[in-house]
C-alpha cells in the first residue's frame, strides 16, 4: 500500500491518497491484466482504468484507489437498506466509498456511485481503517455493517478486511448490492458476508444494457449462488414507469424469485424522479399494487411496498397470517417473532432474527 500521492492521467492530475494492490486479477501478455472481480471481467492495459473507473493497471500490478477511503457514512436502521429478515429493529453502521460497475440513469445516490477516479474526482472521502469501521459500529451499538449506498462490489478488499475484523468482534455484514460480482468474489467473501439485499433491476437482458452498461445473466446467478452458500439474500425492484413496470416484466421477477426460494421477501420500492430520469412520474401506488399482489400469486411468502406511506411494509405469518412485525417507516413497533417464531402457531420464519 503506497500513501498520497498525485497521480498523472490523459493529462489530469488527480490527487489520489491511498491505493491497494487489488484481489481477483491476473497478469497478461503486453503489460495487460485481466479483472475478475465483477462479471465486466476488464481486461485493462498498462495505466488504464477499468469500467468502474476505480481499479487501475500500474506497471502489470491492477490496484484499487478506493480502498479506505469512506465517502458516506452512518448508523442507520436495517429496515433502510431494506432488509426486513435479518436482525429487524437493529441498526446498522453503514459505510460506502465512490464508483459503481453499474451506470444506471436513474441511479438514486449517482453523486457518489457515478463519481470515480478515472474522470477525475478529487475525493474529499475520509479516510477510515478497517479498525475504525468496526470500532465505530460498536461504539454506536450497532449489531451489524452494512456496505451500501454506492457498490460494495468496487471496494471489495476494505470491505473484506473490515467484514473478517467485524465477524471477530461478534458484528455481522451486509451487502447492498447490484449483484454483478463473479462467483471467485462471493465465494471469498462468503465466510463473512451473512446477508444481502440485491437489486433485480429488469427482467430483460436490453433494459440492463441499455439502462445499466450491464446484462441480466450474472445478477441472477449471484442471486442464485448467495443462496447456496446460506447468505440470507432479499430482492429488491424499483419500479420505473415505462421501464420495468409492465405486468408481464413484473410477473416474470416474482416468478424467478419463488423458483428460487418462495421464501426470499421481494422489496417493491416505488420510484421517484432522479439523475436522468427527472422528466418521469413517481411510480403509481397501484403499479406498486399490483406488483405486490403478482408476487403473492407466484407464492412468494413476503412481499413488501417501499417508499410509500402506510401501507406496505408489514411482516405477516406465512402460515397463519398473522402479524409478526409492525413498521412506521424504518421503525420497528411490533415485534411478534420470538426465537425465529411466530408467537401464535410456532411456525419458523426464515430469515435471521438474533
Amino acid at each position: 500500500m503506497t500513501g498520497g500521492h498525485f497521480l498523472d492521467y490523459a493529462g489530469k492530475r488527480l490527487k489520489i491518497k491511498m491505493r491497494k494492490e487489488a484481489l481477483l486479477y491476473e497478469k497478461l501478455d503486453d503489460k495487460m491484466v485481466r479483472c475478475y472481480l465483477c462479471a465486466h471481467q476488464c481486461k485493462i492495459a498498462d495505466s488504464k482504468f477499468g469500467f468502474c473507473g476505480g481499479r487501475q493497471n500500474i506497471d502489470t500490478t491492477l490496484y484499487t484507489h478506493v480502498y479506505g477511503q469512506v465517502i458516506a457514512a452512518n448508523v442507520d436502521p436495517i429496515e433502510k437498506k431494506p432488509i426486513y429478515h435479518f436482525l429487524p429493529g437493529s441498526t446498522s453502521f453503514s459505510i460506502a466509498t465512490i464508483g459503481c460497475n453499474f451506470h444506471c440513469s436513474f441511479c438514486q445516490n449517482w453523486e457518489i456511485s457515478q463519481s470515480n477516479i478515472r474522470n477525475g474526482f478529487d475525493s474529499y472521502a475520509r479516510e477510515f481503517s478497517s479498525q475504525e469501521v468496526v470500532d465505530t459500529a460498536l461504539k454506536n451499538k450497532c449489531k451489524s455493517i452494512s456496505y451500501t449506498y454506492t457498490e460494495p462490489t468496487i471496494f471489495f478488499e476494505y470491505a473484506l478486511d473490515c467484514a473478517r475484523l467485524a465477524k471477530e468482534k461478534g458484528l455481522s455484514n451486509n451487502f447492498v448490492t447490484n449483484g454483478y460480482m463473479t462467483a471467485q468474489a462471493l465465494q471469498m467473501i462468503k465466510p463473512y458476508l451473512d446477508a444481502a439485499n440485491v437489486d433485480l433491476k429488469f427482467f430483460r437482458e436490453e433494459s440492463y444494457r441499455k439502462i445499466c452498461s450491464g446484462s441480466l445473466k450474472p445478477v441472477l446467478e449471484s442471486i442464485e449462488l448467495m443462496r447456496k452458500l446460506d447468505i440470507w439474500v432479499e430482492i429488491t425492484t424499483l419500479v420505473v414507469p415505462g421501464a420495468n413496470d409492465s405486468q408481464e416484466e413484473l410477473n416474470d421477477i416474482a416468478r424467478y424469485i419463488a423458483g428460487v426460494d418462495k421464501n426470499i421477501p421481494w422489496h417493491i420500492s416505488r420510484f421517484y424522479p432522479n439523475y436522468k430520469f427527472t422528466d418521469q412520474q413517481p411510480t403509481p401506488e397501484r403499479t406498486l399494487k399490483i406488483a405486490q399482489d403478482l408476487g403473492n400469486q407466484a407464492g412468494l411468502s413476503y412481499v413488501y411496498v417501499g417508499n410509500v406511506y402506510g401501507w406496505g411494509n408489514d411482516t405477516y405469518c406465512h402460515n397463519c397470517k398473522k402479524l409478526l412485525i409492525k413498521r412506521e417507516g424504518f421503525s420497528v413497533l411490533k415485534n411478534n417473532i420470538k426465537q425465529g417464531k411466530c408467537v401464535y402457531c410456532d411456525l419458523l420464519i426464515p430469515g435471521v432474527f438474533g
